[in-house]
């Protein structure tokens, strides 16, 4: 007799029976690309509402200076430390107001100027973020930032959405291609009007102006005088928070 059921084992071995959810060959598939770039959105986004994190100072600068390294290098690190804890005392970074904070420190999580600003901030006591990167040599979250605010994303184009969709301000300490990407991503968003006004503060006026010729820029009319004025020089920590103040930081009142 042939009356005896097949077995459904190739069924339930094939891949397009598994929960969408839980296959990992469709998830990580072309298709669902808008899919992962909403996943990377969310994630971090629900997150920070827990925390009420309202708005950010944003601090980018190289992931190669040390605290013992060379020439100007322990200068940069101990000043970014420093501003790390001032902004974050006198940010509101540390008293929930309502359940929000405000102008909490931001970084890319990684080493160098990062882990400098997340220590400032870790000091203190307070919350500080990490927007980590996943890179072929693969980056490490630094120990100062928040554990439940280290975060690790597969697309820049997302990673730098979450740096600038809350800053109050952008400061921008000596760094390579990286912190100049980032630095002209704020300064391009700002030229254009796609991102409401913020001061934008370069630690160690000597080192942009050897490497940046803003003012050819003008010269040449590649950008305007309104252009040009969007970017301040600070030599230290205190003098970069006097500088983000006096040109339009949002601090809470009390």
């Amino acid at each position: 007799m042939d009356n005896e059921k097949p077995s459904n084992a190739a069924q339930m071995a094939s891949p397009s029976y598994r929960l969408a959810a839980f296959d990992q060959d469709f998830l990580l598939g072309d298709s669902m690309r808008g899919v992962r770039f909403q996943l990377e959105y969310a994630k971090a986004e629900e997150e920070l509402r827990i925390w009420g994190v309202r708005s950010t100072i944003v601090v980018f600068g190289s992931a190669r200076v040390r605290e013992d390294g060379p020439g100007r290098h322990p200068y940069w690190y101990g000043e970014a430390r420093a501003f790390g804890a001032i902004a974050s005392q006198r940010g509101g970074a540390l008293t929930s107001s309502g359940g929000l904070r405000d102008n909490v420190i931001a970084t890319g999580g990684g080493p160098g100027i990062m882990e400098a600003a997340n220590r400032g901030a870790f000091d203190v006591g307070a919350p500080s973020i990490g927007f980590n990167i996943t890179l072929p040599h693969e980056q490490e979250p630094n120990p100062y930032s928040t554990p439940d605010l280290t975060f690790r994303f597969h697309y820049f184009a997302m990673r730098k959405m979450h740096l600038a969709m809350r800053a109050n301000a952008l400061v921008v300490f000596p760094g390579g291609f990286g912190t100049l990407d980032e630095l002209f991503e704020i300064l391009t968003l700002r030229q254009t009007g796609k991102h409401p006004a913020l001061p934008i503060v370069l630690f160690d006026k000597a080192y942009w102006r050897s490497i940046i010729k803003f003012d050819a820029l003008l010269e040449h009319g590649m950008v305007s005088e309104h252009d040009r004025k969007l970017v301040h020089f600070a030599e230290s920590a205190e003098e970069t928070w006097a500088t983000l103040v006096e040109n339009g930081l949002l601090v809470p009142a009390g």
